[in-house]
């Protein structure tokens, strides 16, 4: 796993294809939260980060999720049951996260890119925290002082982002990219910019511009998303801005299951999918 300093306070952890944060001062005995949990079998490689960042026995305060993809969720059971913290997520998220509902399936037709290709492949879950996952209450976040979530469904019916104003950091989750997330070429070699969530899972397309719209906005300084490297300055907002404003034609895919009818869901899980 490659650590990236995003803030003085922020650390951006690469796990194969994708991003997880940690929240806190590299110091031993800090407090610190963690934001997704990465791929399936990563557990032991997200202690063995903690522990070099925040020393032996290093225990964050909570875990919070942008939203629950099997990569943004792969280690989040095994990591909460070995430090006992609770984790939290949207209350949209929270039927694929307790055994109530499998996502939306993918389609493999949109994006291009191998790993769009081989998408059908990929677990839709769901899994069960049980008791330990939490939703989110409005304007609280507990252990996060400072942050504010945002929701930016579209990508995932319950997908939140991150942000903290003072010095306008944003943990975007998968709402965008900063590579190409459709092309393992990319995800492993990523060519820096801004592009739409990835395609083969986005179940709602006219919510995921919506997302980006609300996102562009907030003028972040520091992007940091679930796929790329963190972007700033006039290249993240300049990006962020083409993107909000020409979302259709450089994000939505000209055809696929979802373009013209999204998926439906509600605190159950889903309750309708278009015609494949």
């Amino acid at each position: 796993m490659r650590l990236i300093q995003v803030t003085p306070d922020v650390a951006c952890i690469q796990n194969v294809m994708v991003n997880l944060y940690f929240v806190g001062h590299n110091r031993p005995g800090a407090e610190w939260v963690l934001i997704d949990a990465g791929l399936p079998y990563s557990a032991q490689g997200i202690l063995r980060a903690a522990e070099k960042r925040f020393g032996p026995g290093a225990r964050p305060r909570a875990i919070y999720l942008t939203h629950g993809h099997f990569d943004h969720v792969g280690a989040v059971r095994e990591l909460a049951e070995f430090w006992d913290v609770p984790v939290f997520a949207h209350e949209l998220e929270l039927p694929y996260l307790t055994g109530l509902s499998s996502y939306a399936p993918p389609d493999p037709n949109v994006g291009g890119g191998l790993l769009a290709w081989i998408s059908s492949l990929y677990p839709r879950g769901p899994i069960d925290l049980g008791r330990r996952v939490n939703a989110l209450q409005a304007d609280n976040l507990p252990f996060l002082d400072k942050w504010r979530w945002i929701q930016t469904p579209g990508h995932t019916p319950g997908h939140v982002s991150f942000f903290r104003e003072q010095d306008r950091l944003l943990l975007a989750g998968d709402a965008f990219t900063t590579t190409r997330p459709e092309s393992l070429r990319a995800q492993l070699r990523p060519q820096p910019g801004v592009y739409g969530p990835p395609a083969y899972f986005t179940c709602d397309w006219a919510s995921a511009w919506s997302s980006v719209q609300r996102l562009a906005s907030l003028h972040p300084a520091v992007a940091a998303t679930g796929h790329g490297l963190p972007l700033r300055g006039s290249e993240l907002e300049q990006g962020l801005q083409t993107l909000a404003r020409d979302f259709d034609r450089l994000a939505v895919p000209r055809r696929g299951r979802y373009v013209l009818q999204p998926a439906v869901a509600d605190k159950t899980g889903v309750v309708y999918l278009p015609p494949a």
